[in-house]
């Protein structure tokens, strides 16, 4: 089965304007944070037009990045040249990834569990093809802490977010979805990103790290 999701508007939109706003932002600092360390084989799902290449750590020895977006993988394709290290560009679906079990030594999650289609499968796909101890590094979106925006985030769910950004969710509890999957988190940061006068509904995000049980 195919894994291309087509959003060709979200992908123009998102390599033109959303992914270099974030840059300017600063979101390289919590790339390099999400990346630090990692060595092996690495997985990362739903990688975008390729901006964590450059930050991954001359110890990883390849990079398996998984899109199903066919514009945004000709962008990680174009990307993948200039990495630091040895990255292949894949189609797939995180909720179905076309790799057999305990294929990876970790696994990266950027700015990508918000808008999966099954969340939960999706988890349990990165466990299946991680070995076992292995890492799951993520870095998302989540739900606010304060009641008043959560209520402007489940409107927004409800409604036009989804459809303007490639099904992204402003309000999934992503750190107790990974927990639930049966991941041992092991690090985990709560701030606000990026920092802004005005509150945001994709404001609150999580970076850390989770282990795959033995």
């Amino acid at each position: 089965m195919s894994g291309r999701i087509k959003h060709p508007v979200f992908a123009r939109i998102y390599a033109k304007c959303a992914g270099p706003s974030l840059e300017r932002a600063g979101i390289g600092v919590h790339r390099d944070r999400l990346l630090a360390g990692l060595a092996g084989e690495v997985i990362e799902v739903g990688a975008g037009n390729g901006l964590n290449f450059p930050h991954y750590p001359a110890t990883v020895e390849r990079v398996v990045a998984v899109e199903p977006e066919p514009d945004l993988r000709g962008m990680a394709e174009t990307a993948a040249r200039s990495a630091p290290v040895a990255v292949e560009v894949v189609e797939g679906r995180a909720e179905a990834l076309p790799f057999p079990g305990e294929s990876f030594d970790a696994a990266v999650a950027c700015l990508v569990l918000c808008s999966v289609v099954d969340q939960s499968a999706t988890l349990a796909e990165i466990r299946r093809v991680l070995r076992p101890g292995g890492t799951l590094r993520f870095f998302e979106h989540v739900q606010a802490d304060g009641a008043g925006m959560r209520g402007v985030q489940r409107v927004l769910d409800a409604t036009v977010w989804p459809l303007m950004a490639g099904n992204c969710h402003t309000s999934r509890d992503t750190g107790a979805a990974i927990a639930a999957a049966g991941f041992s988190i092991t690090e985990l940061d709560c701030f606000e990103f990026p920092q802004s006068r005005i509150p945001m509904p994709i404001q609150t995000h999580i970076l850390g790290a989770a282990r795959c049980p033995e």
